[in-house]
């Protein structure tokens, strides 16, 4: 009840150890949300989300349990001294359960001018601009178009909110601020939470709430070793001396008249995917912070959207709270009228963001690609026999003799006497190069339950319990040979057929792109060897093949 206090939620109805109230998550106002009061849960019947108090809290306001926690302590462990009078004269405020006034929200523009008016006094540090250049792939116009700034030291927490006052903006009200325990008016940023402001703004282009990507994510001390840390923090002052909450909110980027808007999970990587796309993308601030989606989804509709393609990250298929929370996308969308498809993508990539900066290197690689000899070519079965002819052709166009043609074909003296007599030639050539026969397995995504190690590492499975990838979990999705020189090891063709599956698919193949967990298979008439598709290369593994499916188009 505490929780439900500081969210503010609407106490529909009560009874013994339990209380219906309206749901923070998704939206729906009629009461289907239960707190269990003896056990410390809660369920909401409308959208099937629960947990304990932490979730509720976290899933309402877009955190992850540990910030939830920080927060709630923060709202409630004070020093117990009464609070200040609920007849404010900063603005109306409501009353927490611990008799700490809280402030109304203030109106959609308030909010904007104000935090536009604070971001005008912040600057972009030159560690965070480079890092959003060289590492997120922004030009500096696209940083400034964007906002960008970095958290202002937290010495200067009250000249900001001074200065705003003096200037006559608002405050009060504004997510983010509030009073500290000397009642001067104070804006909520700290030493441990510094990192880059990322404005979430709405469909009208007008700021709603502020994001902070944390420079050092904060994680709990007895947190698993392999556990990520929390790295977005949106600004809040629940809990705080007339403070209020950030809510769940929503970020918008791109044409409010598209037809075909993108939904992923973050500003940040809203904001890279549309520079990098020029495509319409709605972000949350988590996977299970979709209740305002529902009015968002509602709006497009009338605007003129036909379509929402989901693309949140590719950890939505190991993940159970991420893959559901994908699928309410898709029934949200539903709701409305929009369609609503499922993008995926090479797994090797996370999410969005990042596949579209490894598409804009691949390109520029593509582009300083040196093209390989006659040789070369043959030796690896990129062209046949007939090809030597066009290459000969090719180099007498542009040169009065045959001065240098051994080296222009890739050949050794011998070989290129032996194409001068015509004898031999493909003999020589055809001993220096080997047939080898391949299989690729990927996990089926569309089991019923995600596959815990789906796209993780060979160590990662193997600290899951299992000693082996189980192939009752994969799928046969190709099956091919290719040409190699003799001399290739298995190493060397394992990268060449992980490029070609990647970056220049071949006709045929109906698989992702191979990436990590997938097996390939190489075999003959007396031997086969699997290898597991780890972060850092490939890994010798067993696999039983009679286990896997195939697939239906197959």
């Amino acid at each position: 009840m505490d929780v439900a206090a500081l969210l503010r939620l609407t106490i529909r109805r009560r009874g013994p150890g339990y209380v219906y109230c309206d749901c923070p998550v998704c939206g729906d106002h009629r009461g289907k949300t239960k707190l269990f009061l003896d056990v410390n849960t809660w369920h909401c019947y409308h959208c099937g989300e629960g947990g304990g108090m932490l979730s509720l809290y976290g899933k309402a306001c877009g955190l992850d349990n540990s910030a939830a926690y920080r927060e709630i302590c923060e709202s409630l462990l004070l020093d117990g001294s009464p609070a200040a009078s609920a007849a404010s004269p900063y603005g109306k405020v409501a009353r927490a359960s611990d008799d700490t006034p809280q402030a109304d929200r203030a109106p959609p523009e308030t909010i904007h001018q104000t935090y536009a008016a604070m971001l005008s006094m912040l600057r972009l540090s030159a560690f965070h601009r480079e890092h959003l250049r060289t590492k997120r792939g922004l030009t500096d116009e696209q940083i400034d178009a964007f906002g960008f700034k970095s958290t202002p030291p937290s010495y200067q927490c009250r000249a900001i909110a001074e200065q705003l006052m003096k200037h006559g903006y608002i405050i009060v009200g504004v997510p983010g601020f509030y009073m500290d325990d000397k009642d001067c008016w104070t804006v909520r940023f700290f030493t441990k939470t510094a990192g880059i402001i990322i404005p979430m703004r709405g469909i009208d282009g007008k700021i709603c709430g502020l994001q902070t990507r944390l420079d050092h994510p904060i994680k709990d001390k007895d947190a698993p070793p392999d556990k990520e840390g929390t790295k977005y923090l949106s600004l809040s002052s629940a809990g705080k001396k007339c403070g209020v909450s950030c809510g769940a909110l929503v970020h918008f980027v791109g044409d409010p008249n598209a037809r075909v808007v993108y939904v992923t999970e973050g500003g940040l990587k809203a904001d890279i995917a549309h520079a990098l796309t020029n495509r319409t993308f709605l972000a949350t601030v988590g996977v299970n912070s979709l209740g305002p989606l529902d009015e968002i989804f509602d709006f497009l509709k009338k605007n003129g959207t036909e379509e929402i393609i989901e693309a949140e990250d590719m950890d939505k298929f190991r993940k159970p709270s991420v893959n559901k929370g994908a699928a309410q996308i898709y029934l949200l969308a539903k709701k409305h009228g929009l369609n609503c498809r499922r993008l995926t993508w090479n797994p090797r990539y996370k999410g969005i963001d990042d596949w579209q900066l490894a598409l804009r290197a691949q390109a520029a690689e593509k582009k300083e690609w040196t093209p390989m000899d006659f040789k070369q070519q043959y030796l690896r079965g990129l062209c046949g026999k007939e090809a030597l002819d066009d290459c000969v052709i090719d180099w007498r166009r542009t040169h009065d003799s045959d001065s240098g043609l051994a080296e222009y074909l890739g050949f050794t003296a011998t070989e290129y006497d032996a194409m001068m007599q015509g004898i031999a030639l493909w003999d020589m050539l055809d001993k220096q190069r080997r047939f080898q026969k391949f299989r690729i397995y990927q996990i089926d995504l569309n089991m019923d339950a995600p596959v815990p190690y789906a796209f993780e590492s060979m160590e990662k499975l193997r600290s899951l319990g299992y000693e082996q990838p189980r192939a009752s979990d994969y799928i046969l999705v190709y099956t091919a040979g290719l040409y190699c020189p003799v001399e290739q090891t298995n190493e060397e063709l394992l990268d060449r057929i992980f490029t070609g599956l990647n970056v220049r698919k071949p006709n045929g193949y109906s698989g992702r792109s191979l990436s990590v967990s997938d097996i390939v298979e190489f075999f003959n008439d007396s031997e086969r060897t699997y290898y597991y598709c780890d972060t850092g290369g490939f890994q010798p593994t067993g696999f039983s093949p009679m286990l896997a499916k195939t697939m239906k188009s197959a």
